[in-house]
């Protein structure tokens, strides 16, 4: 099969390779997403691909998931050192999408959009964090995500590498100043802020709620927590400082959804 693909064009490797860079992502609309996992989820998705990539020497990771890619849809084979202007990995199992990016919503229609607990974030900067984030906010069945103004851009590689593809399973809501939305949130949704030094101790909600979680450096700032209705605080015994961004959020999740 390897020796029936085409091998991608200069012109091709040239434009594909700046999508590193968030200023051509946007200019372009597209973005890469690496790994056998991150393409089996956008393979399972509606969003749309415009080109597979593939490392012949990395069939054995990639071979069984390339049979389930449409017909229409090119499939370029790579070059080691072509493979080396585009991957994020050190490790690389061999298969890289080409996505194109969809149209950012209004937040009228992020709102309208199927129900259920939203997950929103305040200046989260670190695309590793953000990429988990969305990992477990799939996991524990959120379908919505908001994050704010200065956030890491979400078609940065590293956080789709990070998020196991489950970016292509949320309908995210980017760049909104959450003095402005928070307001309307509340109208339909319980607020909760997420505080490292004061609250109550995470617990199931009595209605739809929106978790507002901050940077793992800052946390939230005391104006957004002004405008929560609940503040939670994970309490521990332990001598650590504090827990991870994604460790804290993980257990908020999980306690706003458990069963009995």
């Amino acid at each position: 099969m390897q020796s029936d693909l085409p091998n991608i064009s200069q012109n091709q490797l040239k434009k594909w390779s700046r999508l590193t860079e968030v200023k051509f992502r946007r200019e372009e609309g597209l973005f890469l997403a690496e790994g056998v996992k991150v393409v089996e989820e956008l393979l399972k998705s509606d969003w749309q691909i415009e080109a597979i990539l593939v490392l012949p020497g990395k069939t054995s990771h990639w071979e069984r998931l390339i049979t389930r890619v449409p017909e229409k849809l090119p499939v370029y084979r790579l070059k080691s050192q072509e493979w080396k202007k585009l991957s994020q990995d050190k490790e690389p199992e061999g298969i890289i999408a080409i996505v194109r990016n969809r149209k950012k919503p209004s937040l009228s229609s992020w709102l309208q959009s199927s129900g259920g607990h939203l997950l929103i974030g305040h200046e989260i900067s670190n695309p590793r964090n953000l990429g988990a984030l969305m990992r477990s906010a799939r996991w524990f069945g959120f379908t919505k995500m908001m994050l704010s103004v200065d956030s890491v851009d979400v078609t940065h590689p590293k956080v789709i590498r990070a998020s196991m593809g489950s970016i292509f399973h949320l309908t995210i809501l980017t760049d909104v100043d959450l003095q402005t939305a928070l307001p309307k949130i509340k109208r339909n949704f319980l607020l909760i802020g997420s505080d490292v030094k004061h609250g109550v101790a995470p617990h199931l909600p009595a209605k739809e709620t929106a978790l507002l979680v901050g940077s793992e450096s800052r946390g939230l700032p005391e104006d957004l927590l002004l405008l929560a209705d609940e503040r939670w605080r994970i309490p521990g015994d332990g001598k650590a400082d504090s827990l991870s961004l994604p460790q804290a959020a993980a257990i908020m999740m999980y306690e706003m959804t458990k069963k009995g």
